[in-house]
């Protein structure tokens, strides 16, 4: 089955699934304020006249009022806000707008409840895959009505690994970034774990261990293989590169809110707690558990990282107090400014401020 789905945002994931859609047969239009990004899709084959700079020409390419479908893969926090009460003010009922991005799911839950009361579906995508989701697909948790989910079950299909895999309705609104924030802090986990390993061998000098042939070996067969040693194994077999990264790890927000969702709910989760309290530290001193970790979200996402000479070149702690991140800069091509109110009538510190606060830096951290 074939649907009509924009898509806001065409950076290296909104980008990409742009890509992974039109090639499963989806009728895909885009928009993104930089020109560049437009141009290197058309070089990837998507048409020109599909893609659009301009927010009154994007609404128009999307369809029928009523029939059509936004997904909306930007930053999350003040960014995603934004994009949303602008399409608030320009959708009509039963048009469905989708977040594919890392939003905090009481933020999800507020924006559901408002955009509801306007007619409009509003479905949440917790999506990982980063950049290899455009040849692999797209892991997809999703949350929201029964009806939006449907309406969009065309383009998941064409996103996922398989149309039958890789992708399932979790349940009510917000339930899709809850599942995908506690992935992510599985994912810390997990990271820390096979950092800390080969920091432990690396520093056994007695035997002069080969990180990169260890890596190999426990990719096949043994029972720690996985995805995230396969991308390490191949970090590690780029010697000077790897010397070069920093230690710097940046921690996205969905570690944090695992750890508060589990301190509210009386669960323990020492591994999660722990791995983002290691990220924390990764941004005071330098270690090679942080260089491996690093490395990995690369490989995996394709994050910025820091190299050591840069970081000496600045300061590598942020200007904020401990526990915090630093809040996004704006990127230029993404509408910042909503051309309508906020979708809910509070205050911009109500909107934004109310719930963990999503801290990203750079570009959305949907592939992790």
């Amino acid at each position: 089955m074939v649907m009509k789905i924009g898509m806001i945002g065409l950076g290296k994931m909104g980008g990409n699934m742009v890509i992974r859609l039109k090639n499963g047969g989806q009728d895909v239009v885009g928009f993104d304020r930089s020109q560049e990004a437009i141009d290197h899709l058309v070089s990837q084959g998507v048409a020109a006249d599909a893609l659009t700079s301009d927010m009154d020409r994007f609404i128009e390419l999307l369809g029928e009022p009523g029939q059509r479908a936004v997904w909306v893969m930007v930053p999350a926090g003040q960014i995603t806000q934004s994009v949303i009460d602008d399409l608030a003010g320009r959708l009509s009922a039963g048009d469905v707008i989708i977040d594919g991005g890392n939003s905090n799911f009481h933020d999800t839950q507020r924006r559901g409840e408002a955009l509801a009361a306007k007619g409009l579906h509003f479905v949440d995508v917790g999506t990982s895959g980063g950049v290899w989701g455009i040849t692999e697909g797209y892991g997809m948790m999703v949350g929201g009505p029964d009806e939006g989910v449907e309406r969009i079950r065309p383009a998941l299909e064409a996103l996922a690994p398989a149309p039958d895999r890789g992708w399932g309705h979790m349940g009510p609104t917000g339930s899709g970034h809850y599942v995908k924030m506690v992935h992510n802090g599985i994912e810390y986990g997990m990271m820390q774990a096979y950092a800390e390993g080969f920091e432990l061998m690396k520093a056994h000098q007695t035997f002069n261990l080969d990180m990169a042939q260890i890596a190999e070996v426990w990719r096949h067969g043994t029972v720690i293989r996985s995805w995230l040693l396969d991308l390490t194994a191949e970090a590690l077999k780029n010697s000077a590169d790897f010397d070069q990264l920093s230690d710097y790890v940046a921690d996205s927000g969905e570690g944090r809110w695992t750890i508060i969702d589990s301190i509210e709910l009386g669960v323990p989760t020492p591994v999660i707690t722990l791995a983002t309290q290691m990220r924390f530290r990764s941004q005071q001193d330098v270690s090679y558990q942080g260089q491996m970790l690093s490395a990995m979200r690369r490989a995996f996402g394709g994050h910025a990282v820091k190299t050591l000479e840069a970081t000496k070149q600045e300061s590598v702690v942020p200007a904020v107090k401990p526990g915090e991140s630093p809040k996004a800069a704006a990127p230029e091509n993404i509408p910042t400014a909503a051309a309508q109110p906020s979708i809910s009538g509070r205050s911009e510190a109500q909107e934004l401020g109310e719930t963990g606060q999503q801290r990203t830096t750079g570009d959305q951290k949907a592939g992790e």
